[in-house]
């Protein structure tokens, strides 16, 4: 049984409710009024029938005591509903549905408030980002190293260029969080090797500090070196850290498609992105203990709300943190 007919099965609408006087009175104003479509009116009188069969049964007939319900009956309805697993839109719906139904009601005089003015509909959950375990990320920045090592020792210079920056360019989204615009349009005079950090020109033209662990730097210095001996002038600090085989900059289209190769080398689903590494580096600082903040600096993000959602991927660190530092919390 698929979500839609159990919403159906538990919270049928009232076979009658078109004969309620009230009803029938507020259908002809969606008519009349409102211009209201055939198919407008038909949700309408479904969504005011499920709740009539929620308050009174399928059995009761009509009229119905309008004035009956109150606020918490309101709520009993809409939470049943939801639970049901039917998604917060439909349940906003019908919550909108019935406040209007009911404003009706109130402006014909017929009754002196509403039982759903003053409630809020469910929030609008964000989907979690998909993200990389720890293993999985090791697996993916091993994948270039290894071709490396496996490869002959007459291998094309241009290939072994390849492999070193793909190496190094996944070593750096995972080190600095950036995102993968920021990463591509990096340039030499933005990165320091000797401080381990890199100059990142994020959304509206805001320019943050981004950290450079040990392995991407590293792996940065490697390529530069490869790069040098193909491309003389690769490290004019006007020039990309990163580039194609032709010692231009890359795209972010092309950065995207030598993930999807090395996914697969590393044997990890080609759903994965760039943009994933974003997502895991955010997770794995929270889950070590990093603070908000810090994270939310790292990112870019303007609002802690918006690095708010990493926090559902780290719940044993959540729970630790309370621990420690609530004063009853041992």
């Amino acid at each position: 049984m698929n979500r839609n007919q159990h919403t159906l099965d538990t919270f049928p609408s009232h076979p009658a409710i078109g004969e309620d006087p009230a009803v029938a009175r507020f259908a002809a104003g969606l008519r009349a009024v409102r211009g209201a479509s055939p198919l407008t009116v038909t949700n309408y009188l479904r969504d005011i029938g499920q709740f009539a069969a929620h308050r009174w049964g399928v059995q009761t007939k009509p009229p119905f005591d309008w004035a009956a319900p109150d606020r918490s009956a309101a709520q009993a309805f809409l939470y049943d509903y939801a639970r049901t697993g039917a998604k917060p839109a439909s349940t906003s719906r019908k919550l909108a549905a019935l406040r209007t139904f009911y404003r009706f009601l109130v402006q014909e005089g017929t009754l002196k408030a509403s039982p759903f003015a003053g409630l809020r509909p469910p929030r609008r959950t964000r989907p979690l980002p998909t993200l990389l375990t720890e293993s999985e990320v090791v697996r993916l920045l091993d994948a270039p190293a290894q071709a490396l090592h496996d490869a002959p020792s007459d291998l094309d210079p241009l290939q072994r260029y390849l492999l070193l920056r793909d190496r190094a360019l996944f070593e750096t989204l995972y080190s600095t969080g950036a995102r993968l615009s920021e990463i591509a349009s990096l340039t030499n005079a933005a990165v320091s090797l000797v401080e381990g950090s890199c100059r990142v020109i994020g959304k509206g033209d805001k320019e943050r500090i981004c950290l450079l662990g040990r392995p991407a730097c590293e792996a940065i210095a490697a390529m530069r070196d490869q790069a040098h001996l193909l491309w003389p002038r690769s490290d004019a600090p006007e020039r990309p850290v990163f580039l194609n085989n032709k010692g231009e900059a890359l795209t972010t289209r092309s950065i995207e498609r030598f993930m999807k190769r090395w996914l697969a080398v590393a044997g990890l689903s080609p759903d994965l992105s760039p943009h994933k590494l974003r997502h895991s580096f955010a997770t794995h600082l929270l889950t070590h203990g990093a603070d908000l903040r810090v994270v939310q600096e790292l990112l870019g993000h303007t609002s802690p709300a918006t690095t708010q959602i990493y926090t559902h991927f780290a719940p044993e660190r959540v729970a630790e943190t309370y621990h420690q530092a609530h004063p009853r919390g041992q």
